[in-house]
């Protein structure tokens, strides 16, 4: 199928919502150009179907509008620029570039999936993660709406049994298996609509990493999915989603707010 690419030119307070909405649009991949007069320049491109009207009612404020594609190898292009690095005591890298002997390695081969580790939201679940399990047993873990499963292959290194990565993306769901491979780890991959297909109270630690609307539109499933005593993070919100989206999950209780940059996560139950 041919790639098609979109100039997406967005205000630097903008950007990083942007670049998320523009992956859940299913782009293949992102160049972020210098800003100029407190504007952003995004270059991104799709192989799947993308409807223009669509992409440009998705990102709202932002301009949006269709370039020529370039003859570039982004393949190769993509692995000069991707190098390990670390989050917390995890080191992310990819398979062509993989550190010797490191037990905290998580392999990733990004590809249409959300979720390298680079990104504010996926270093404070990242943390969150690491900081529960010095505290107890992770014990039974979801991972909602996974992407990458960069979670949940890191909550498996931290000891947690059993893991479920859980997507609606078929594209998703195949990175999940690949990383779950990639990095030697048990994973349940399951192809699902948020929380709507598992048990109520069947995990001790609930992982959303979503966006506010969709955690908004999914609190009470959410919710219950904790076992009595669980925990609960929740994260892809900017500092402005907290309020609207600390109400919507009351019932949780009193959380811990964490942040990196302009963006947070909310931690509930044994996770505060």
């Amino acid at each position: 199928m041919m790639t098609r690419a979109f100039r997406v030119t967005v205000s630097e307070r903008d950007e990083d919502v942007v670049i998320g909405e523009l992956y859940e649009a299913g782009t293949d991949g992102i160049e972020v150009g210098p800003a100029t007069n407190d504007r952003v320049s995004l270059l991104a491109y799709f192989s799947n179907d993308v409807d223009p009207a669509g992409l440009r009612e998705r990102l709202k404020d932002a301009a949006v509008e269709p370039v020529p594609v370039p003859e570039v190898d982004w393949v190769a292009r993509f692995r000069e620029s991707f190098r390990p690095f670390r989050v917390g005591r995890f080191v992310v890298a990819p398979p062509w570039d993989r550190p010797p002997d490191d037990e905290d390695l998580l392999l990733v081969d990004p590809g249409r999936a959300f979720g390298t580790g680079a990104h504010e939201t996926t270093r404070l679940c990242l943390g969150a993660l690491e900081d529960l399990a010095r505290l107890r047993s992770l014990g039974r873990v979801i991972d909602v709406g996974a992407g990458t499963a960069i979670l949940s292959v890191a909550a498996a290194r931290l000891g947690a049994r059993p893991v479920v990565a859980s997507d609606i993306d078929p594209e998703a769901i195949d990175s999940a298996r690949t990383h779950a491979g990639l990095n030697g780890v048990d994973l349940c991959v399951v192809r699902g609509d948020g929380a709507r297909p598992f048990a109520l109270g069947a995990f001790d630690l609930v992982l959303a990493n979503l966006t506010a609307p969709l955690l908004l539109a999914q609190a009470r499933d959410l919710a219950a999915l904790r076992a009595p005593g669980g925990g609960l993070v929740l994260s892809g919100l900017l500092e402005t989603d907290l309020r609207e989206v600390g109400a919507a999950f009351a019932s949780c209780g009193s959380p811990e707010t964490r942040r990196d940059g302009e963006w947070a996560a909310l931690l509930y139950g044994e996770a505060s």
